[in-house]
C-alpha cells in the first residue's frame, strides 16, 4: 500500500493544542518523505488548510511521531513537528508540551505500554518527561473533573513531570551566558527550561502587556519588533537563523491583573498564542525565578514558591519549578517541573493525503 492509500492516525486534544499522532512505523522512514506527506495531510502550505486535517493555526498544524523507547529510561520517544500553515516547513527545533499530554494515552491505545505512568523520551531535546493519568490496564479514561483555561468542559488530568533541564533544546538554562542581555536595544532574558523563550517585559516595547491577541496580531510595528528581537535573540541563544524555525518564542510580561504570578503575551513566534504553550509557560516562570532577570520584578513571588500561576489571554495555566537554593552557583539548577494538562482522543481511523498536482 503507498503513502496515498491513506495513513493510521489519531487526532487527540492536547492541553490547548490540537495535533495528528502517528505511530514512527506508519510514516516514511526518510524524514523529507515524512516532512512531504506530514504536509499534504495537514493541507499545507495553505492559509485555511482547506485540503487537510490541519486547523489553519499554529496550534492546530502540529504533529507527533511516537515509537517504542531503545532508552533504560523511557518507554516511548515521541518526536515533535511543527508543521507550517501557509508556509512549506516542517520543523523539529522545539519541543510541545502541550501535545506531551496525549502521548502517554496514545501509546496506550496504540498497545506501546499497558498502563500509566508512562515514561517520554522527547526526542527534540533529549529530555524525559513522565505522564501519569487515571485508566486502566490497555484501557484510557478521558473523562474526569479537571478544567485547563482556553479549553471548554472537562477531562481527566494529565500530570506531567519533567526532572531537570539536561537536554533542553539549546542545552542550556541561560543560552547566552547570562541572566539579562539588551539585545536590540531591550533589555531580555534569554531562558530554556525545555523551551527557548526571549522574556521582555512589555513596557520595553511600550505596550501594557494587557492587550488583546486580535489587538497585537494587527499591531503591524510591535510585530516587526518582536522579530527583530526573536531572529537576534536566536544567534546569540547558539540557535543560529531562526527566520525559518518557530523558537525561539517572545513572551511579553507585565505585573499579574488576575491574582496570578504574571501576566504574559506570548508570540508563537509571529502570531500570537490563544493562551501559552506548557513548556513556554515552565520557562517564564523559570526566569522570574533568577536574581536580576528581565520582568522578574513583575512578578507576585515568595520566597520558597514553587507553584506559580501564569496568566494569559484565555485565562491561567499553573506550573511548577523548584530550583536549587543551597548553592550559589549561576545559574542555579532546576531540580524539578511540573504541569496539570488534560487531553482526548478526537477520532482514530485514517487519514487520507492530498496527492501530488
Amino acid at each position: 500500500m503507498g503513502w496515498d492509500d491513506g495513513v493510521r492516525c489519531m487526532l487527540m486534544r492536547g492541553g490547548t493544542s490540537k495535533g495528528a499522532y502517528f505511530l514512527a512505523e506508519d510514516l516514511p522512514a526518510d524524514p523529507a518523505e515524512r516532512d512531504d506527506l506530514l504536509m499534504r495531510i495537514m493541507g499545507s502550505p495553505d492559509a485555511r488548510q482547506i485540503d487537510g486535517i490541519g486547523g489553519a493555526h499554529p496550534l492546530t498544524s502540529k504533529v507527533a511521531v511516537i515509537s517504542r523507547s531503545a532508552r533504560p529510561d523511557a518507554d516511548v520517544d515521541y518526536l515533535f513537528l511543527q508543521v507550517g500553515v501557509d508556509t512549506a516547513t516542517v520543523s523539529d527545533r522545539q519541543n510541545c508540551g502541550n501535545l506531551l499530554a496525549g502521548v502517554g494515552p496514545f501509546a496506550i491505545e496504540r498497545g506501546l505500554v499497558a498502563k500509566a505512568p508512562v515514561r517520554i523520551h522527547m526526542v527534540n531535546s533529549g529530555s524525559v518527561a513522565t505522564a501519569a493519568f487515571p485508566g486502566a490496564d490497555g484501557a484510557v479514561d478521558y473523562t474526569g473533573q479537571t478544567a485547563i483555561a482556553g479549553v471548554p468542559g472537562t477531562a481527566a488530568a494529565v500530570v506531567l513531570n519533567f526532572a531537570d533541564t539536561q537536554g533542553s533544546t539549546t542545552g542550556a538554562l541561560l543560552p547566552t551566558g547570562n541572566v539579562s542581555d539588551v539585545i536590540d536595544g531591550v533589555t531580555a532574558t534569554c531562558v530554556d527550561n525545555g523551551m527557548p523563550v526571549v522574556v521582555v517585559a512589555a513596557s520595553e516595547l511600550g505596550r501594557t502587556g494587557y492587550e488583546t491577541v486580535a489587538e497585537l496580531e494587527a499591531d503591524a510595528e510591535l510585530g516587526a519588533r518582536v522579530q527583530a528581537l526573536r531572529l537576534a535573540a536566536g544567534e546569540l541563544m547558539g540557535l543560529g537563523d531562526v527566520s525559518g524555525t518557530s523558537v525561539p518564542k517572545i513572551s511579553l510580561v507585565a505585573v499579574p491583573a488576575d491574582g496570578g504570578t504574571i501576566c504574559t503575551r506570548t508570540f508563537i513566534p509571529v502570531r500570537v498564542h490563544e493562551s501559552i504553550g506548557v513548556l513556554g509557560a515552565v520557562s517564564v516562570a523559570t526566569a522570574l525565578l533568577l536574581d536580576g532577570a528581565a520582568g522578574a520584578g513583575l512578578a507576585a513571588i515568595t520566597p520558597g514558591q514553587t507553584r506559580f500561576d501564569i496568566e494569559h489571554p484565555t485565562g491561567h495555566l499553573e506550573v511548577e519549578v523548584e530550583i536549587d537554593t543551597t548553592t550559589t552557583s549561576q545559574p542555579p539548577a532546576v531540580i524539578r517541573s511540573g504541569v496539570v494538562r488534560t487531553a482526548r482522543k478526537l477520532f482514530d481511523g485514517t487519514v487520507f493525503s492530498r496527492r501530488y498536482s
